[in-house]
């Protein structure tokens, strides 16, 4: 039992000793958790996992040796962790998930040890069979044969029809006489294809592959998921609060929006970010550079549009406000952008144009420092802000997209479904 960063945690392990050799193996660990709130549960369960293994490698393998009274052990590579053979079973109890989901047993580690290998380099295989599909493009491997099918759209086409996933064609190849498949054998052995077809239905069932979708960059649409922000017009954030991805982020696009930062800036000065979302590919980021005032929009890297104040903050308590102005009339438009501190404009500017669909696939929000690319090669990430940032909050402006906005809006999340 123990206590650690608010969590209550009380481990059992079942361990089974072997009198010939006196090895050690641990069958089962048991987790009772009580972390309270959890905002994530899964990756509470990845931390549970990840750190019982962690600490069997360390009891089971772990060992300080010395020679000439220096410790030889000197990177990570030098220290052995648990295997897939040696991982035990592990069950989970936790206080924020239901009782009958914390009593369920956790799911076994997938595939085959390759521990057999070790001892004998030629072995045969023991991995028999293996299936592969992404973005409905399916494959299996089994016992020297491999059935696939062929992709309906090259890598290098942009855009193309979507096709039912039914329609696919399939491949067969005899991969233990013919390893670079040069020899399609789908016409001449129907019978051997659709037995592996069949398996492949039953690995995908198996291995939670179901249902197939063959739909492609609509999968990155966060207008399409269920979201905590969507129809909020305003959002408080702190410093600490990072790594926030867009779905869970105030959308700026195709508005008119206000962005203010309440900062308190020392004698010696102050810089830093102070919100910032996206980075080096698209974004913008509203920061202090060597004590100036900056608003920055990076428009998927063809164009940066900097308006910055002249002076930098003096000491003392100061609210930097950033005023966006859309100009309307369409999807991806511009506007104009005003920088003030403490009620007075410092400077102006213009955004010809603006981001209308996606701000970034990876790059997230965050406040009080940038964890990810720059939206400016002016600083160096993370680029922590130096003053005390009381808080940042941002209001949007309801979108005024007319009908034929939101039509062209829907159609081009349509094309985009079908683009690479």
């Amino acid at each position: 039992m123990l206590a650690a960063y608010g969590s209550f945690i009380a481990l059992i392990a079942d361990v089974e000793v072997n009198r010939a050799t006196g090895k050690v193996a641990v069958k089962r660990v048991t987790v009772a958790n009580d972390s309270g709130m959890v905002i994530n549960p899964g990756n509470l369960r990845l931390v549970i996992e990840g750190n019982v293994i962690q600490g069997l490698s360390r009891t089971l393998h772990e060992e300080v040796t010395f020679d000439r009274n220096m410790v030889t052990a000197n990177d990570w590579v030098s220290y052995p962790i648990l295997d897939i053979a040696e991982a035990p079973d592990l069950t989970r109890s936790t206080s924020c998930w239901s009782a009958a989901r914390a009593r369920r047993r956790a799911k076994p580690i997938e595939g085959v040890s390759m521990v057999y290998t070790f001892d004998d380099a030629k072995a045969p295989s023991r991995h028999k069979t293996q299936y592969f599909e992404m973005f409905a493009n399916r494959a299996i491997y089994n016992d020297g044969w491999v059935a696939a099918t062929t992709p309906p759209i090259a890598p290098w086409v942009s855009v193309a029809k979507p096709i039912d996933i039914n329609d696919y064609k399939w491949e067969l190849y005899n991969v233990s006489e013919d390893f670079s498949q040069a020899d399609n054998l789908a016409a001449k052995n129907p019978a051997k294809l659709k037995e592996l077809q069949e398996l492949f239905w039953t690995e995908a069932a198996k291995y939670n592959v179901l249902p197939i979708d063959n739909s492609r960059t609509e999968r990155f649409d966060v207008s399409v998921r269920p979201s905590l922000t969507r129809g909020r017009n305003e959002f408080t954030y702190y410093p600490g609060v990072v790594r926030t991805p867009e779905g869970a982020a105030p959308d700026l696009k195709n508005r008119s929006y206000q962005i203010k930062a309440e900062v308190e800036i020392p004698k010696a000065g102050a810089e830093g970010m102070l919100i910032t979302h996206g980075g080096r590919f698209s974004g913008y980021g509203l920061y202090l550079l060597k004590g100036r005032p900056v608003f920055m929009y990076n428009l998927a890297g063809v164009a940066r549009y900097s308006i910055a104040g002249k002076d930098p903050l003096a000491p003392g308590k100061h609210t930097i406000l950033f005023d966006f102005k859309y100009d309307g009339g369409g999807l991806g438009k511009g506007g104009n952008g005003t920088l003030l501190v403490d009620g007075k404009a410092v400077a102006t500017g213009r955004i010809e144009r603006t981001l209308a669909f996606r701000l970034s696939l990876d790059e997230t929000l965050d406040c009080g420092e940038d964890t990810g690319t720059p939206v400016s090669e002016s600083y160096k990430v993370p680029f922590k802000f130096t003053g005390k940032l009381n808080k940042v909050t941002i209001n949007l402006t309801p979108e005024k997209l007319s009908a034929a906005d939101k039509q062209e809006l829907k159609a081009a999340h349509a094309a985009l479904s079908i683009a690479q």
